[in-house]
């Protein structure tokens, strides 16, 4: 192998790494948490959604899609609208009442 390619080699492999360590696994691991969050909903869930509307699980559909009932009736939702950092709030306000 000529110099130039040592060279060379060293930020290659450090760029790579770079890109493993701080882009590959947060993304994995976020994707791991939503679907621990997808199929631990349950009916009777109180969520909310990514627009801020709380409300009740009803009903959770194999096609990707829940019924949920709010102030203003029942709505149907895909689930990936469903916010998985404001549910987790909700969840744990109401634990800690």
């Amino acid at each position: 192998m000529s110099p130039e390619m040592q060279s060379l080699l060293g930020p290659i492999l450090l760029f790579t790494v770079f890109i493993v360590f701080f882009i590959v696994l947060p993304q994995r691991k976020k994707i791991k948490q939503e679907k621990e969050f997808d199929t631990g909903l349950k009916k009777g869930d109180k969520i909310i959604t990514k627009s801020g509307l709380h409300g009740k699980i009803l009903e959770l559909n194999s096609d990707g899609t829940c019924i949920i009932e709010s102030g203003a009736g029942k709505m149907k939702f895909e689930r990936s609208a469903l916010s998985i950092e404001m549910s987790k709030k909700l969840k744990e306000s109401v634990i800690k009442k």
